[in-house]
C-alpha cells in the first residue's frame, strides 16, 4: 500500500496538536543518555594525538615510546588503516570522498589543518593516553599554510594536494590548483539583461568560517569483540552512515558493524560526518577491550568540520519599474583541507527566490589550511543569500521601493523554474511575502539608531531513503520505530502520523530510534527530510498495519473484507453488513494471537524530490553609535510548512535557525593567527547568542500543502537559518547608513564602520 498524496480537505484530528514531547521527561530529569553517557566493562579511554603545525608533511613518526607507557594499551597512525585512494564521487550537490575521509579521521602524508589528528591512543585512563600521546615523535618537513581564499587563489600558492586539477564547468584553470571544482548555473542573455537594466547594483561580500556550536561533544563507545563484529554506540545523525563509513574506512565488513544511536545534543549537520569511530574500533581491536572517545570542546572546534568561509561578487540589474532583469554572481568557497564545501547548494539557491530571466551563477570549491567543512543547517544557502538579499535591498532603496512589494513583484510562484532548473509546484513563497507585510512588527515605529531589515531565503529540501516499523500492542497501544535520532522532535512527529492513521490518542503511541540491526535503513537525519520521507514511511506503514486490522475484524465478525472500514481507531461493517456492529483497536488487539499473531509491518521510501521552502525575515535592531553594539529589540519569522505536524516543534525550528542566523551575523567567527592556530576554540571566546541576547523570537506558520506528501508537509528545519544573515545587515544598513559587506558585524567592525562614514 503506498502512501499516495492526500489532497482533500482533510480534518485532522492529532496532526496540528501540540502533545508534550516523549523524550521531555528523560531530558528534564537527567536520565536521556547521550554519547558520553555509555560504558563496559574494562573500557579504556582513547585520545587523538594532535598536529601543531597547520601545514606539514609526515616524514615519519615513532610511537614506541609510548607504547611503553605503563596502562597503555593500543597506539595507531594512519599505517593502521588499509589506504584508500583520494577520489571524488559526485552525488547530488556534494559527494564523497572516502580516502580524504580517511586522512580526516589520521592524517598520512601531510598534515593540513592545525589539530589535524595523526595517532590515537588507548589507555587505562584518559590522562595517561594524553600523556603518552605527548611521547610520539614526528619527524616533520613544515610547509607555509593558505588560510584564506585570496592565498589559495594567488599566483605561487602553495598547493595541498599535488595533482590536483579542477574538475566541473566554468574558465579553465592551467595546471595545479586549490580549485577543486567549479559550478555553473546560467539563463538568457546576460549581456541583453545587462543593457534593459535602469539600474544596477553590485558588492563584494565576506563570511568567515563559522561552526554549528552543539551543546553536546562528540563522543562513542566501540566494543570489537573476538569473532569480528563490533558494536558502536555514539552521538550522531546517521547511524547508518557510521555503519558503512566506519566499515569502509577501517576494511571491515558492514555486515559485522552495529551502531546505537545516542541521545544527540545537537548537530546542525556537524554531526552527520564520523570522526571518532574509525579510530575507536581500530583501538579497540588492537587492545581486545572496548575503547571510549570524547572530543573536549576545544578538540570540536579545533578538529571537526565547521561551514566555509566565503568571498562572493554578485551583480543585479533591475528596470525602472522594479523588474529584475539581470544577475550574475560568483561563490568561492572555502572547503577546508578537502573537496566538499557547500558550494553546489549555495549556487542552487541564492537567485532561486526571484524571477530572473538572464543570470549566470559561477561557485568554486577552494582547499585551504582549514577543517574539512561539514554541513551546517541549510548548507552555503545563508551565504548566498546574504549577498542577493543585501542587494536587493540597495535595490529597493534606489528605486524607491518597500522591500516586501519590491520582493512580491519579483517573488517565484507555481510554474516558475528555480535557477539550477527545476520548475516549483505549489509553493508559498508569495504568501510568507503578505503575512510579514501584514504582521504589526512590520507597522511598529522606529527610533532613534533603529533600523528595520527584510531578507528572504530560501531551501530546496530533501527526501533521500527511509523506512519505519509500526507494531500494534495487546492493549491497543503501538509503537512506532524509525532509524533517524530525534534531533528537532520527530519522535513527536512520527508518533502523530501514526496515531492520526490509526485513530488513537498520540499518547498511545510510543515513538522509539532503533540501531542499525532492528530498523530499516534511513539515510541520515538532515536537510529537513525526516519529517518529510521518513514521516511518509510511518503512514505507510500504519496503513499497511489497518489493512491487517481489518482484516481480523472481517474474521471476527463474519464478513467479507471490503465490508470493513477503518474510522475513528474502529473497524466498522458497512455495505450491507452494518448489524455486524464494529470492534474497536482495543478489542481486534486483544484477540491477535487467535486470528493470526501479531500485527507488524514495515515500509520504506525513497521520495525523489521534496517540497521546497520559502521564508522571510523582518529584524528590527538598535545601534549604539558610541559602543558599536547592536541590540535586536524585534524578530519575525514567517514560513511556509506545508502541513505543521507539531507546531510547537516547527515553532521551534524557525526560533532556533533565526538565533543561529543572528548570531553568525553579529559576532560569530573563527579567528585565527598567522600560523593557521585557532584562537578562540571555546564558547568563552567564540561568541554565540544566549537567550538574554535576544527578544522572544515572534513566528507565523503558512501552510501551502506540498502534494508531494500525504498531508502536505515540507521540511522545516533548514530554511530559516537562510534569511537572518540579510535581514540583519539590512536593517544595520537602515539603522546606520552603511552597508556591511562582511560578517560579523560585531561592535569593534560597527564602530570602525562608523567612524570611516563621517
Amino acid at each position: 500500500m503506498s502512501a499516495a498524496p492526500d489532497t482533500s480537505d482533510r480534518k485532522f484530528k492529532q496532526v496540528g496538536s501540540r502533545p508534550i514531547r516523549h523524550d521531555g521527561l528523560d531530558k528534564v530529569t537527567g536520565r536521556a543518555r547521550f554519547g558520553a553517557d555509555f560504558t563496559l566493562p574494562g573500557t579504556l579511554q582513547g585520545v587523538f594525538v594532535r598536529s601543531p603545525h597547520a601545514h606539514a608533511k609526515i616524514l615519519g613518526i615513532d610511537t614506541s615510546k609510548a607504547e611503553k607507557v605503563p596502562g597503555v594499551k593500543a597506539v595507531i597512525t594512519a599505517a593502521d588503516f588499509p589506504e584508500l585512494p583520494m577520489h571524488w564521487i559526485t552525488q547530488g550537490p556534494a559527494g564523497v570522498d572516502a580516502g580524504a575521509n580517511q586522512r580526516v579521521i589520521l592524517a598520512r602524508e601531510k598534515v593540513l589543518y592545525h589539530g589535524h589528528a595523526f595517532a590515537a591512543v588507548a589507555a587505562a585512563t584518559r590522562e595517561i593516553a594524553i600523556e603518552a600521546g605527548k611521547l610520539i615523535e614526528v619527524e616533520w618537513e613544515v610547509l607555509q599554510p593558505v588560510l584564506s581564499i585570496d592565498q589559495a587563489l594567488a599566483d605561487g600558492a602553495p598547493i595541498l594536494h599535488e595533482g590536483q586539477a579542477t574538475e566541473g564547468m566554468g574558465p579553465p584553470v592551467e595546471g595545479d590548483t586549490n580549485i577543486t571544482n567549479q559550478i555553473v548555473f546560467e539563463g538568457g542573455d546576460l549581456e541583453a539583461g545587462w543593457a534593459e537594466a535602469d539600474v544596477v547594483v553590485e558588492g563584494v561580500f565576506e563570511t568567515p568560517m563559522v561552526h554549528q556550536g552543539y551543546i553536546e561533544p562528540h563522543a562513542c563507545l566501540v566494543n570489537a569483540r573476538e569473532d569480528g563484529t563490533s558494536e558502536i554506540w555514539c552521538a550522531t545523525q546517521g547511524p547508518f552512515g557510521v555503519k558503512n563509513e566506519t566499515a569502509t574506512l577501517t576494511g571491515s565488513d558492514p555486515a559485522s558493524v552495529k551502531v546505537t544511536p545516542s541521545e544527540i545534543g545537537g548537530g546542525f549537520g556537524g554531526k552527520i560526518p564520523v570522526y571518532l569511530e574509525p579510530a575507536a574500533l581500530l583501538l579497540s581491536r588492537k587492545a581486545g577491550r572496548p575503547v571510549k572517545m570524547t572530543m573536549t570542546r576545544e578538540e570540536v572546534f579545533r578538529g571537526t568540520g565547521p561551514t566555509s568561509g566565503s568571498k562572493t561578487h554578485i551583480k543585479i540589474g533591475a528596470k525602472s519599474d522594479g523588474t529584475l532583469v539581470a544577475a550574475e554572481c560568483q561563490l568561492d568557497f572555502e572547503a577546508g583541507c578537502f573537496r566538499g564545501s557547500p558550494v553546489g547548494a549555495a549556487c542552487m539557491t541564492t537567485l532561486s527566490p526571484y524571477v530572473i530571466p538572464n543570470f549566470r551563477v559561477l561557485g568554486r570549491d577552494i582547499v585551504l589550511n582549514k577543517p574539512r567543512v561539514a554541513a551546517y543547517r541549510a548548507p552555503g544557502a545563508p551565504v548566498g543569500a546574504f549577498a542577493a538579499e543585501s542587494l536587493l535591498d540597495e535595490l529597493a532603496r534606489k528605486l524607491g521601493r518597500d522591500p516586501i512589494e519590491f520582493r512580491l513583484q519579483n517573488a517565484v510562484e507555481e510554474g516558475d523554474r528555480a535557477s539550477y532548473g527545476p520548475k516549483f509546484g505549489p509553493i508559498g513563497f508569495k504568501e510568507t511575502l503578505e503575512a510579514a507585510k501584514a504582521h504589526p512588527q512590520y507597522k511598529a515605529e522606529l527610533g532613534e539608531h533603529q533600523g528595520r531589515g527584510v531578507a528572504a531565503g530560501f531551501w530546496f529540501n530533501a527526501g533521500m531513503q527511509s523506512s519505519a516499523t509500526v507494531s500494534v500492542n495487546s492493549d491497543g497501544s503501538a509503537v512506532v520505530r524509525t532509524g533517524n535520532p530525534d534531533i528537532g522532535g520527530s519522535r513527536a512527529s512520527m508518533a502523530l502520523m501514526c496515531a492520526e492513521e490509526l485513530g488513537i490518542d498520540v499518547t498511545r503511541v510510543r515513538p522509539m530510534v532503533g540501531d542499525t540491526d532492528s530498523v530499516g535503513y534511513c539515510d541520515a537525519t538532515g536537510g529537513s527530510r525526516v519529517t518529510y520521507a521518513t514521516g511518509m514511511a510511518v503512514i505507510d506503514a500504519t496503513r499497511q498495519v489497518i489493512d491487517h486490522l481489518r482484516a481480523r475484524a472481517a474474521t471476527m465478525l463474519d464478513v467479507e473484507l471490503d465490508s470493513i472500514e477503518w474510522q475513528d481507531g474502529n473497524a466498522v461493517a458497512v455495505n450491507g453488513s452494518a448489524d455486524k456492529g464494529s470492534l474497536s483497536l482495543e478489542e481486534i488487539a486483544k484477540k491477535m494471537g487467535a486470528t493470526g499473531g501479531p500485527v507488524v509491518a514495515s515500509a520504506s521510501v525513497s521520495p525523489p524530490a521534496a517540497g521546497p521552502g520559502f521564508g522571510v525575515h523582518v529584524c528590527d535592531l538598535e545601534v549604539d553609535p558610541e559602543t558599536g553594539v547592536t541590540r535586536v529589540l524585534r524578530y519575525l519569522v514567517v514560513q511556509d510548512a506545508g502541513k505543521a505536524i507539531h507546531p510547537t516543534y516547527v515553532e521551534g525550528q524557525f526560533q532556533g535557525g533565526a538565533a543561529q542566523g543572528i548570531g553568525w551575523a553579529l559576532n560569530e567567527e573563527y579567528i585565527w593567527d598567522a600560523d593557521g592556530k585557532v584562537e578562540n576554540a571555546g564558547f568563552l571566546d567564540y561568541r554565540v547568542p544566549v537567550a538574554s541576547d535576544l527578544p522572544m523570537i515572534d513566528t507565523v506558520i503558512v501552510e501551502v500543502p506540498n502534494p508531494l506528501h500525504p498531508y502536505g508537509v515540507r521540511g522545516v528545519g533548514e530554511t530559516p537559518i537562510v534569511p537572518p544573515l540579510g535581514a540583519v545587515a539590512n536593517a544595520m544598513r537602515d539603522a546606520t547608513g552603511v552597508r556591511f559587506h562582511s560578517l560579523p558585524m560585531s561592535p569593534p567592525r560597527v564602530l570602525e564602520a562608523l567612524e570611516e562614514a563621517d
